[in-house]
């Protein structure tokens, strides 16, 4: 059942984690409750509508293929172990050997937990950013963009390269933290966690991070110039305003580098694709965007 990717409802590292989706499904009917003109998004017109379906068949098909070729592809190529080990040699070679620091190990365990979360944010905000900006990473990132409704599944509807490159990017920038701890700290270095996940993830994702592929319009009040909210998100992925909201959790990236975008709550946004037909299948999804 692996290569179907039932798996993810039962990680605590996955977006769709069941425990995750129970508490975005009851934000969204109290969100609903004191907002009943937003009852539509969970209409049979939003998950059941032609782009939501192949959502659905895109993530089994994903799933497979992440299985049994993109994680042989990235434990191959490039590790976070190896970048790590790489980091500390060099670190070595440039600055010698250093007597480890002797700060209380839940001290470097937190330090460790959150500079691998603002590390991985921020390379994340930049690797979205350039996916929207280069032309043929653009071309693999309208798979995504393509979707006219959005539900928790289109979190995934991600074109296989596009997943090589966070893959890529996520050894590099963990190695590359992990590698400077265990230079300055050693190699007993461990991370927070909640029920197996990484402290940071587990809330987020418990803050209705699933609620971002939804008609849900979730803000965060005065945390909005902070954290990346479901509506942020929504925001970035209606056509009017796709280059703008590139934050995967802290939106303070886009505040910083000029593509924060906040608008009323009820605009009415358009998703899917400018100018563009939306891919009809599955496999286009997979074909369309290498074709010349």
């Amino acid at each position: 059942m692996q290569f179907f990717g039932v798996e993810y409802f039962f990680s605590s590292d996955s977006r769709i984690y069941w425990f995750y989706l129970l508490s975005a499904f009851m934000i969204a009917l109290i969100f609903i409750y004191f907002n009943p003109k937003y009852k539509y998004a969970l209409s049979k017109n939003i998950w059941w509508h032609e782009s939501a379906r192949n959502d659905y068949k895109y993530f089994v098909l994903i799933s497979s293929i992440k299985l049994f070729f993109l994680l042989p592809v990235l434990s191959y190529v490039l590790s976070t172990k190896e970048v790590s080990l790489a980091t500390v040699l060099f670190l070595q070679e440039s600055f010698g050997f250093i007597q480890k620091s002797k700060n209380s190990k839940e001290l470097v365990v937190m330090f460790y937990t959150l500079s691998l979360f603002i590390v991985g944010d921020f390379t994340r905000y930049w690797l979205h950013r350039f996916l929207h900006t280069i032309p043929f990473l653009w071309r693999l990132h309208q798979v995504h963009h393509s979707a006219e409704v959005l539900n928790p599944l289109t979190y995934y509807r991600v074109h296989p390269i596009e997943n090589l490159l966070f893959g890529f990017r996520y050894a590099l920038s963990a190695g590359f933290v992990s590698g400077v701890f265990i230079y300055f700290y050693g190699a007993s270095i461990g991370i927070v966690e909640i029920a197996g996940a990484n402290v940071f993830v587990f809330v987020f994702s418990l803050l209705g991070a699933n609620l971002r592929h939804s008609h849900i319009p979730l803000k965060y009040g005065v945390f909005e110039k902070v954290v990346v909210s479901p509506f942020m998100h929504q925001i970035h992925h209606s056509k009017k305003y796709t280059n703008k909201n590139y934050g995967g959790v802290l939106a303070i990236w886009d505040g910083m580098f000029g593509t924060f975008a906040s608008i009323d709550q009820d605009e009415k946004l358009s998703f899917g694709l400018k100018n563009k037909k939306v891919h009809s299948g599955v496999f286009e999804m997979l074909l369309e965007p290498l074709r010349k």
